[in-house]
């Protein structure tokens, strides 16, 4: 935690331990209808955050300033505020400007570094009334999926301690969980909010590209990026999304969960080819349930090519823009530091991969022409074979697991095995990838845990732009599944 600690004197810890299980929607009518103060919330969050600081979720909590803030809603509530989110403290991933409050990106060289405005989706969150809790933990500049920072500590999960939690949104997806917030913003290029929510069981939301707003946040592609929410339903996801939007609301409390003529589509030979034997096991049940509460689940084949064929594309994309990306991005908003220095000041492995794959000069660069292939050629592609599940197959969503594995080891992060194969962390990414290189919005559920206690998750994709429907879609399927990972 951050050194600014207070205590509030005239505020009685709280003992209602279900305070901590209160998502957004709930938080937020709690504190509306007066059965709390939002002071009284935030003093219980805070006391949940100091109590599981071993985690390593948060790089920053500044307790005066959240305190304060959580009184003036308070003041505004008996003013007449009816603000969303009126009160209801929420986690910011620590590569979103904060104005006012400390900004890392996950690098120890701008541990102090105090940015002078808001990333526009944190002044969208502030506008509905809600208050910035802490900056949580990321991999350093979201380069990573397993959730380690050589600064600020190995975020852990809180189904299992020595279990990684992914990445790179790590700390927004341990927070939640951990009933430290009730949601967190992250951001999501290759998947970084959906292998995190998989891993500790909670719901990630990834819009359509370029749905959410982006400025003011750390970029690693411009093609890629999204920003997007973490939090413990897709109804609390749904009303981030709207207030971040200003869109119309995209499902409705306590809407049917009713599946009959929802038709989904699945690739077992592309998603099902190098998953653990749970996660398919279970994967396989939710398709069973699915089809015995009325919904149509079709099989569909991508190509035997396909896996490769996104992969590749989406790595070329992701290293060839990182350096123009992150370089406009310091340059635009001041931020003291350059990428040489960025770079330089990068744990080992990490800088070792920069050199090699992000630098021009680096032995592995992508070329422009490879780059260009995987925009023109690779991406149609892809494109043209997910629309025959869309289209061809009339599927509102495509349905896979979202990660192929549980939580791997802390001290197996970097290579462990799957189905009796050697892989790397990568491989978390596996099966995230298709959504990014295209936009899509997509969305991970929690469904279950394996036997060992760590959770499980599996993942809607749908077509561009269908973010409201894709919500709905998977809140009816959450009322068929469940909200938790149990």
């Amino acid at each position: 935690m951050d050194d600014t600690t207070a205590t509030s004197s005239d505020v009685k810890l709280p003992e209602k331990p279900e305070l901590a299980s209160l998502g957004v929607a709930a938080a937020a009518e709690a504190v509306r209808t007066g059965e709390i103060t939002s002071e009284f919330y935030v003093t219980a969050l805070l006391q949940q955050a100091r109590t599981l600081a071993d985690l390593a979720s948060f790089i920053s909590i500044d307790e005066a300033a959240v305190l304060t803030a959580a009184r003036n809603a308070d003041k505004a509530r008996e003013a007449g505020s009816t603000a969303p989110l009126l009160g209801v403290p929420l986690g910011v991933k620590d590569s979103y400007l904060t104005k006012g409050l400390a900004t890392s990106l996950g690098l120890e060289s701008l541990a102090h570094f105090v940015p002078l405005e808001d990333a526009d989706a944190v002044r969208a969150i502030k506008d509905a009334g809600a208050l910035v809790f802490g900056k949580n933990n990321l991999v350093e500049m979201s380069y990573g999926l397993t959730g380690n920072n050589a600064r600020y500590g190995q975020v852990k999960n809180p189904h299992g301690r020595d279990r990684v939690t992914g990445g790179s949104s790590s700390g927004s997806a341990a927070s939640v969980a951990a009933g430290i917030v009730p949601a967190s913003l992250g951001g999501d290029t290759i998947g970084s909010i959906r292998v995190p929510a998989s891993l500790c069981g909670v719901v990630g939301f990834k819009p359509t590209t370029g749905r959410w707003p982006r400025d003011g946040v750390a970029p690693i592609s411009h093609t890629l990026d999204t920003t997007g929410v973490l939090a413990r339903s897709v109804e609390d996801c749904a009303l981030v999304d709207q207030v971040v939007t200003g869109s119309q609301a995209a499902v409705r409390p306590g809407a049917g969960y009713d599946v009959k003529g929802v038709r989904l589509a699945y690739a077992p030979r592309q998603f099902l080819d190098l998953v653990d034997s749970e996660v398919e096991a279970r994967f396989r049940e939710v398709v069973r349930r699915l089809r015995d509460a009325g919904a149509e689940v079709v099989e569909v084949d991508l190509g035997d090519d396909f896996g490769t064929l996104t992969q590749t594309a989406t790595w070329s994309i992701f290293f060839h823009e990182t350096m123009g990306a992150i370089s406009e991005f310091l340059s635009r908003h001041d931020i003291p530091t350059t990428f040489e220095a960025i770079t330089e000041g990068l744990k080992p492995e990490l800088r070792d991969a920069w050199r090699y794959m992000v630098l021009p000069e680096g032995p592995g660069a992508i070329s422009a022409e490879t780059y260009q292939t995987a925009l023109t050629v690779s991406r149609p592609e892809i494109q043209r074979r997910l629309d025959e599940a869309f289209v061809g197959h009339g599927a509102q969503a495509i349905l896979q697991p979202t990660t192929p594995c549980t939580a791997p080891l802390i001290e197996q992060q970097a290579s462990f095995s799957i189905a009796g194969r050697e892989v790397t962390d990568l491989v978390l990414a596996n099966h995230t990838v298709s959504a990014s290189i295209l936009g899509l919005p997509g969305i991970s559920l929690p469904v279950g845990l394996s036997k060992d206690g760590l959770p499980i998750g599996v993942e809607l994709d749908a077509s561009l732009g269908s973010d409201h429907a894709l919500l709905a879609l998977a809140q009816r399927i959450e009322g068929v599944l469940g909200t938790q990972a149990t």
